[in-house]
């Protein structure tokens, strides 16, 4: 099991309501990892809870805004109280937004940079300490493939992801020679329910939340099981850039061999992906 490394230790995850939060929760508690798990809806992280068959260590729940400051800092000032050390961070939570930029609100804009981007500096500051005070400290912090390539009607997701890459690698470099590991996720099409709960504007909002679900999942082959799976047996090792599934790759292939002219080929898979 990928997640064995992590026996006995303990780790926080935002946005653990669901997706990839949920598998890796249920994946660490099997192990007996400690865990904090956060989210913004209650429901939610009740039934991630549930989903745990037999807590194996300590479950601690918080409902926390990841695109609120204090929040943050609030959850970290309980968490600190509860524990001198962590041995995991994953900076997990993430929101959707669709349109063309020409159609883009401000509000909404802003709305994803503040969880997708600053949730997770904010969440690395406040638990950077705790992180510190571990043997060995691992930060996860989840980008996307999309934090690789640049596509339409994805400006507000793109700058978020791009930010979250440079970020990360920047703490790369900052941390190279210590205790700390810090890794950078960038997983291709996941089937979460990520597209459902996505706000949308343009041309983009006129399909439903079923349709942008239903399209979502047409390319979102890997599942969230296999996709902490995947981060966690790579977070363990160390690995500084971790892509998730084949579609994540083959896109920072054509990054890497068609540097300016990718947009091109994204374009041809997504014309194949519609006739199917």
């Amino acid at each position: 099991m990928a997640a064995v490394y992590f026996a006995g230790k303990k780790a926080i995850i935002t946005g653990a309501g669901d997706g990839i939060g949920r598998a890796l929760a249920q994946q660490l508690n099997a192990v007996g990892c400690e865990l904090w798990l956060c989210d913004i809806d209650s429901d939610r992280l009740d039934a991630t809870v549930g989903t745990l068959d037999e807590l194996k260590a300590a479950v601690h729940t918080h409902l926390v805004d990841c695109g609120n400051h204090d929040a943050i800092v609030d959850w970290g000032r309980v968490v600190a109280a509860e524990t001198s050390s962590v041995d995991a961070v994953f900076n997990n939570a993430g929101v959707a937004y669709g349109a063309p930029f020409a159609d883009a609100s401000e509000e909404s804009f802003q709305w994803l940079m503040a969880i997708n981007y600053w949730g997770v500096v904010w969440s690395t500051r406040v638990f950077l300490p705790l992180l510190q005070a571990a043997p060995v400290g691992h930060l996860v912090n989840i980008s996307s493939i999309f934090g690789m390539i640049g596509v339409a009607g994805q400006s507000a997701y793109n700058s978020a992801k791009f930010a979250v890459r440079g970020f990360t690698e920047a703490l790369q470099a900052e941390y190279r020679n210590s205790s700390i590991k810090v890794s950078c996720v960038h997983p291709g099409g996941v089937a979460t329910n990520i597209a459902r709960r996505a706000r949308a504007d343009g041309e983009w909002a006129l399909s439903n939340a079923d349709e942008r679900d239903a399209q979502f999942r047409q390319v979102a082959k890997t599942s969230p099981e296999k996709a902490a799976e995947i981060i966690l047996r790579r977070a363990a090792a160390g690995t500084p850039r971790i892509f998730v599934g084949w579609d994540a790759r083959i896109m920072h292939w054509l990054t890497k061999v068609f540097p300016t002219s990718y947009h091109f080929f994204i374009q041809r898979l997504g014309q194949n992906d519609e006739s199917k």
